[in-house]
């Protein structure tokens, strides 16, 4: 039996970000070009989504990328977060 998402351990990857971030628009568009699937908390418009993110990275900087397997990235460069995608696709 699956366990049930949480947010740190979404069933898919989750981005807590906003429009005004532009490190946000970046990390944002690698996952869009990469076609990965993933949920979007925009903390403008999710009332408790600012919360989640900073439970999460202990951290108030975006965005903040939670992967199925637990782990995290705040403020992640493209090739980071490009490396993270490629061991997850690897497993």
């Amino acid at each position: 039996m699956a366990s049930p998402a949480t947010d740190l351990n979404p069933a898919l990857v989750t981005m807590y970000g906003a429009e005004w971030c532009s490190d946000c628009r970046r990390s944002k568009a690698l996952l869009d070009r990469r076609g990965v699937e993933y949920d979007y908390v925009d903390l403008e418009t999710v009332a408790d989504g600012a919360d989640r993110a900073k439970a999460i990275s202990g951290r108030t900087q975006i965005p903040v990328v939670v992967f199925p397997d637990g782990t995290h990235f705040t403020e992640p460069t493209d090739s980071e977060l490009s490396e993270k995608l490629d061991e997850a696709l690897a497993a």
